[in-house]
């Protein structure tokens, strides 16, 4: 079992920045991949940006140079640094990890998911 936490959402006017957090606990040794999402309404849920376990990361076209995925290992914390916020980056975005664990030479994988932070952006 893994439980997320996510904080730092809030209202912000365009051009403005805001930095998400997703605190990781219970079997963290099994996570391979942190992941942010985001849900607008009337949406589905898309992936905004990635962070492995080797630290290669992977973003969305619709935010990259804009937004940065970064972890302190220490902490068992992702952040996720949102810059020249748009309007239409207005969502709730959701903390996603990916765990996969071996048992007798069977892979078990499973994502679990935060409870989701708003970000508004609006002026």
């Amino acid at each position: 079992q893994v439980q997320l936490v996510e904080s730092g959402g809030g209202l912000v006017q365009p051009g403005g920045s805001l930095r998400l957090s997703c605190a990781a606990s219970g079997s963290i040794f099994a996570i391979n991949a942190m992941r942010w999402y985001r849900q607008a309404p009337g949406k589905e849920r898309k992936l905004v940006a990635g962070i492995i376990t080797g630290g290669s990361t992977n973003y969305a076209e619709a935010v990259k140079a804009r937004f940065t995925i970064s972890r302190d290992n220490a902490k068992n914390t992702v952040y996720l640094q949102m810059n020249s916020l748009k309007p239409e980056d207005t969502a709730v975005y959701y903390c996603n990890a990916h765990t996969k664990v071996r048992v007798t030479g069977v892979d078990y994988e499973y994502d679990y998911w935060g409870q989701g932070t708003q970000v508004t952006v609006s002026s």
